[in-house]
């Protein structure tokens, strides 16, 4: 079975190399050819600890990388969309690529008798699948789905250097299908791939807001330590790393994102945390808890540059 995957970004390229490194048989589309050709190079174009050696050994293992949807369309089974959704400055999602290429997978499959299963792993708001993807896929198309083609949504939850270990042994699989018949096929796909790894089935818009669940905890967990450790730095003698280190052994509580610092960054938390404000207030929902896990953050940074100021003195001309 021929695997397509279309965006060769942080999520596509590791997920297409490591797929290939294991012997699957994937064709990696992206349209920026000079990405194209630095990765038929085996040198990744961002870095991310282990995916050069991964991507070089799937590149000798056959792993196929162009700028051309249709060869994916016409070949391949399962067609993963990993393509960017960049935040706009209001917060919300940027869908200007998604569209593009559904609009050309579209066009591609009204051209073939291939009945592909189209993975959205791209991070998509609520009803985006549904309202969005869906209506473009049938109109460029002329097919219906679950019978031209299945639609799946499969959000990922890949960490900054650790993507190679997180695409080999995730903590879950998210299938989100209005479909049994495509749900199945995409769940014996992973079940193959992913040994004991919990599979949630589940509708595409409760797959969507799981993504953004998961990142808001997160970011959640972050904001609260460093709020007590606010606190602790007006206690004499309180340390808040011991603090954050014993309520993490509560297992309801963990230890993970308990560690003081400058606040959650990255290309994920913040731009899931905007997301899915802006998301909830156009229905009329103001997610008080979310806007004060995000207010957090950002005064976490004036609270560093005044410990900074308090412990050096003046900092003018000082890098």
């Amino acid at each position: 079975m021929k695997i397509g995957i279309i965006g060769l970004g942080f999520v596509g390229l590791s997920f297409a190399s490591v797929l290939a490194s294991k012997k699957y048989s994937v064709i990696g589309v992206d349209s920026d050819s000079t990405k194209v050709s630095k990765i038929l190079t085996g040198n990744a174009p961002f870095h991310e600890p282990g995916l050069d050696d991964t991507l070089k050994t799937a590149l000798k293992n056959g792993l196929k990388i162009t700028t051309e949807i249709n060869s994916v369309v016409r070949e391949c089974k399962l067609i993963f969309i990993a393509v960017g959704t960049p935040q706009r400055e209001d917060g919300s999602i940027d869908l200007t690529m998604i569209k593009t290429v559904v609009r050309e997978i579209g066009k591609n499959l009204a051209k073939t008798k291939n009945i592909p299963t189209i993975v959205v792993k791209s991070t998509v708001v609520p009803e985006t699948t549904i309202k969005v993807i869906l209506p473009i896929l049938e109109k460029e198309s002329r097919k219906k789905v679950g019978k031209g083609f299945g639609l799946i949504t499969n959000p990922e939850f890949l960490s900054e250097s650790n993507a190679i270990n997180d695409t080999i042994n995730p903590h879950v699989v998210i299938i989100g299908s209005d479909n049994d018949k495509f749900a199945r096929a995409i769940e014996k796909f992973y079940s193959n791939f992913h040994k004991n790894v919990p599979i949630v089935k589940t509708n595409h818009q409760t797959a969507e807001m799981i993504k953004y669940a998961n990142n808001s905890f997160l970011a959640t967990k972050i904001s609260f330590i460093n709020q007590i450790a606010t606190i602790c730095e007006s206690i004499p003698g309180a340390n808040v790393d011991v603090v954050a280190k014993t309520i993490g052994l509560d297992p309801r509580i963990g230890n993970l994102f308990l560690t003081a610092g400058p606040g959650y960054g990255g290309s994920c938390l913040p731009k899931d945390v905007k997301a899915i404000i802006n998301f909830s207030t156009k229905y009329k929902i103001k997610p008080t808890l979310l806007d004060a896990v995000e207010k957090i953050n950002h005064q976490q940074l004036e609270n560093i540059i005044t410990t900074i100021k308090k412990k050096i003195g003046k900092i003018k001309n000082k890098k």
